[in-house]
């Protein structure tokens, strides 16, 4: 049996802050706004993950007003996400995710970004594919306000 599931995520860059994407410390000049790492990309997989098997979301899991959050690791965070998933009966069959942001250029991290997240949920990185786009200076993101993440995960019965 197959299940699909949507996640979408967005934060706002502020400078003082870590670019971290996909479990990835990206060198930039200001990073994401948020009460974890606010690492939008992994937000947007875990999201599709939990979606797929109507289990809630990462705020019903790992809400942000719980002080046990403030600065998580978004990989530690993701690692239980799969953990769920696995005890529900279910592994991941592909994550198809894109990153929308206007900068930094993200090509040469997503073979990182890709690793990180086959690691941690125990899957091939063939199964997982990473993008990353702009919107042409259009929108918050081409404003270079925030950078936002789709993701669609295709959960798999054991």
């Amino acid at each position: 049996m197959f299940r699909i599931g949507h996640g979408y995520d967005v934060h706002k860059l502020v400078e003082g802050r870590k670019l971290i994407l996909g479990g990835v410390d990206i060198p930039h000049t200001v990073g994401l706004l948020g009460h974890s790492d606010a690492d939008v990309l992994l937000h947007a997989v875990m999201d599709s993950m939990l979606g797929a098997l109507a289990l809630g979301d990462i705020g019903k899991h790992f809400p942000d007003t719980a002080e046990e959050y403030r600065g998580a690791d978004s990989m530690k965070l993701l690692e239980r996400v799969a953990e769920i998933c696995r005890e529900n009966g279910y592994i991941i069959g592909n994550i198809d995710a894109t990153v929308i942001a206007q900068a930094p250029k993200l090509a040469p991290h997503i073979p990182a970004m890709r690793e990180n997240i086959a690691r941690v949920c125990g899957c091939d990185v063939s199964q997982i594919s990473v993008k990353a786009t702009t919107e042409e200076h259009l929108g918050f993101t081409g404003e270079k306000l925030g950078i936002s993440a789709h993701c669609v995960a295709l959960m798999v019965k054991k």
